[in-house]
């Protein structure tokens, strides 16, 4: 299914699979007999949510946020904005946040500090891919997928320039 000779397979559908039934696992540990919000950052993580609600056992609702960055393509100008919020009350519940890549660390500790003022009772966050290339800010996911020192990815939800999220792998742009 590759349509561009510059892609390097990075992590298999197989090897995805693997790490999200991971982490279902630990989030089904961690929130025994309690009910979580998921909420997915749009548009990446959607496929990622998908495929972590599927394999979690225990009371879910989910729900997305979508975020726009100013600035150049590349590199977010750090004023993020919310252009869709949430849609249900997320007080007094238990929240995990759930985000394609961990990058520069501007999107996911905005969207934190936001989620936070709505008084969750708790919130984490879990992210398929923690990059550490540009992290700006200083955060750490609570559950993670795979780290990944630097380059670019694309499939199983990551894209460029809206090509690639379809792909059920994860390739590296070479």
């Amino acid at each position: 299914m590759m349509e561009d000779e510059n892609l390097v397979l990075l992590y298999s559908k197989e090897e995805i699979a693997q790490k999200i039934t991971d982490i279902a696992n630990q989030i089904t540990k961690d929130y025994q007999n309690k009910e979580v919000i998921l909420v997915g950052i749009l548009k990446g993580a959607f496929v990622f949510l998908a495929d972590l609600m599927r394999n979690l056992r225990i009371p879910l609702k989910i729900d997305f946020v979508r975020l726009s960055s100013y600035g150049s393509k590349s590199k977010s100008s750090g004023e993020i904005m919310i252009t869709k919020d949430i849609d249900l009350s997320i007080e007094g519940k238990d929240v995990v946040i759930v985000e394609d890549i961990l990058d520069s660390g501007l999107t996911l500790s905005f969207l934190i500090e936001k989620l936070k003022a709505k008084k969750p009772k708790s919130l984490r966050s879990c992210v398929l891919i923690n990059k550490t290339e540009r992290q700006e800010i200083k955060i750490e996911a609570d559950y993670v997928a795979f780290r990944l020192e630097e380059g670019f990815v694309v499939g199983y939800g990551l894209d460029f320039d809206e090509r690639y999220r379809h792909l059920p792998d994860i390739y590296k742009i070479i």
